[in-house]
């Protein structure tokens, strides 16, 4: 019973924590959203002045020899692709940075129409790198398939984009263990992600070739507290939010497929609300 009771306790301890760097990351998401506004706004408006530098070397071609016309033409047009990039990968953190605010202060049980593709697309990859800056060496293949012209759906984004990083995670580091027990290299950690509609329903699929489960933890999945991972390094209570996220808010269903030592596939189905 002590040692049960200690276990618990930890276990909220690093709830707590973890509630205290959801946060502290909303605080710091907020804070680099106003710069990256500034670097967006500064390149388009540069690129606009490219636009003025070019009617003025035209105005004036006669006067510049042509090599040097050419060299500037070709200047332009780098600077015009540098800047496209920059506004490109700004508005790119801009999305993250409001996907991580969003889930931060997102009311509960608010359905919004939402691009789920582009929901689960950014979650994979911030999994991923926090992954990355987590476990020394981590490098897996991601191989994704996004259904094109999917519409909008009615989802409750924060609690969707928390189900994709629940499932993300444990599929990150299954793999990352079964790669740390394996003393050769013949081993390829990779992870299979899809999303798709089929029947008026939506299917976001997560499946990794990692070590799978034992019965044990397939009868004790979704139990509270319950989790495979080192004291401090999970809560135990992701699998059964994941669940309620889709079975009781979405009236979806959530089921896995696992064979021990090959891998896990979990499958989210929410049936399809666009009003």
């Amino acid at each position: 019973m002590e040692q049960e009771s200690e276990k618990l306790r930890k276990q909220l301890q690093s709830q707590e924590k973890l509630a205290s760097l959801g946060m502290l990351s909303a605080g710091i998401a907020h804070e680099i959203q106003n710069p990256l506004n500034f670097v967006i706004n500064f390149s388009k408006m540069s690129d606009k002045l490219l636009d003025d530098l070019v009617e003025i070397v035209d105005d004036n071609k006669d006067n510049i020899d042509e090599a040097d016309r050419e060299d500037v033409e070709d200047i332009v047009n780098d600077l015009k692709a540098n800047m496209q990039k920059i506004v490109e990968h700004g508005e790119r953190a801009i999305s993250i940075i409001q996907g991580i605010l969003q889930v931060s202060r997102g009311k509960d049980n608010e359905y919004i129409p939402s691009d789920v593709c582009r929901i689960v697309k950014e979650y994979v990859w911030l999994s991923y790198h926090a992954m990355r800056a987590n476990y020394k060496g981590f490098n897996i293949s991601i191989h994704e398939t996004y259904q094109e012209n999917i519409p909008l759906i009615m989802v409750v984004p924060q609690d969707i984009s928390r189900a994709v990083l629940n499932l993300m995670n444990n599929a990150c580091y299954a793999v990352w263990k079964k790669s740390q027990e394996l003393s050769d290299n013949s081993y390829v950690p990779a992870i299979t992600v899809e999303v798709k509609t089929k029947d008026n329903n939506l299917y976001i699929i997560i499946g990794d070739n990692g070590e799978g489960m034992s019965d044990e933890v397939k009868n004790r999945l979704f139990e509270n507290f319950f989790t495979t991972k080192p004291l401090g390094q999970g809560t135990g209570l992701g699998m059964s939010i994941t669940r309620e996220i889709v079975e009781v808010k979405h009236g979806g269903q959530l089921s896995f497929e696992t064979h021990q030592g090959e891998g896990t596939r979990f499958t989210i189905l929410i049936p399809i609300r666009t009003t």
